[in-house]
């Protein structure tokens, strides 16, 4: 079962630490939360707890920020789905059902 706040957004299952970056760690700087996935999946992304907290800059609109680098933010989003598929009990065919599109190797 997913539990959402009044936000829409279910506690992170990818960081339990929101205080901090996600990517580099640190907590001086402004965060963004950031949905793993986007477009018509990013209610989703909020309903699962599929986002993380990154650095404003340069973590996540930066020049190699997981924004705009796309294998970045593919690498992200297969390590997301292992997690929710291991939390959900998600098979891949679930997952893609959910989301539409697999992020994990095809040896995974």
């Amino acid at each position: 079962m997913v539990n959402s706040h009044s936000n829409g957004y279910a506690p992170s299952i990818i960081q339990h630490d929101i205080s901090h970056c996600f990517a580099c760690g640190r907590c001086d700087r402004k965060l963004d939360r950031h949905e793993l996935f986007f477009g018509s999946n990013r209610q989703k992304s909020k309903k699962y707890g599929l986002w993380v907290t990154l650095c404003h800059e340069p973590c996540h609109l930066g020049r190699n920020g997981y924004q705009y680098n796309a294998d970045k933010a593919n690498e992200l989003r297969a390590y997301a789905q292992r997690i929710a598929m291991k939390e959900y009990g998600w098979s891949r065919e679930d997952f893609i059902r959910i989301f539409g599109k697999n992020y994990l190797e095809e040896d995974e």
